[in-house]
């Protein structure tokens, strides 16, 4: 009997919010043009779960893994924060259970069907139709990008 391997496009976390990590911030901006004088020391910070994660219990975390939406800014290897609680939209982009299989996709909705658009021209749309197994499991919040 041969074996097969599952894809898998998204590797997924839980969030915890039982730490508190303060990190330091620059809160006049960094500057991409001309050089800015320095500050001498940052005495603001920032708490990353209070920033990017709005409903705990709701909220995932996930790796991202291939290139199907690369022209919407999201990369192989970037970290999406994925609110369950957040309601699907035309035009937003969303972590799909599809037959067995996750995917993300831009969301795109019809009278009889769902289409599951990537950005990047060398992959073709998805048609959900009602013989799909189909759950939308989130909406993509944030990405944080990896260089």
């Amino acid at each position: 009997m041969m074996g097969f391997t599952k894809k898998v496009f998204l590797k997924i976390y839980p969030v915890s919010v039982a730490t508190h990590l303060k990190i330091p911030v620059a809160d006049g901006g960094i500057r991409a043009g001309f050089p800015s004088p320095a500050q001498d020391f940052l005495d603001l910070s920032i708490d990353l779960n209070k920033e990017f994660v709005r409903n705990p219990t709701a909220t995932f975390f996930g790796r991202v893994k291939g290139e199907s939406m690369r022209d919407a800014g999201i990369s192989d290897g970037d970290l999406v924060i994925v609110d369950k609680s957040l309601s699907p939209r035309d035009g937003k982009i969303a972590v799909c259970y599809l037959d067995g299989e996750f995917t993300m996709k831009r969301i795109k909705t019809e009278k009889d069907c769902c289409w599951l658009l990537p950005a990047n021209d060398e992959f073709k749309p998805i048609k959900v139709t009602p013989d799909n197994d189909f759950v939308i499991w989130g909406i993509v919040a944030h990405v944080i990008k990896s260089f």
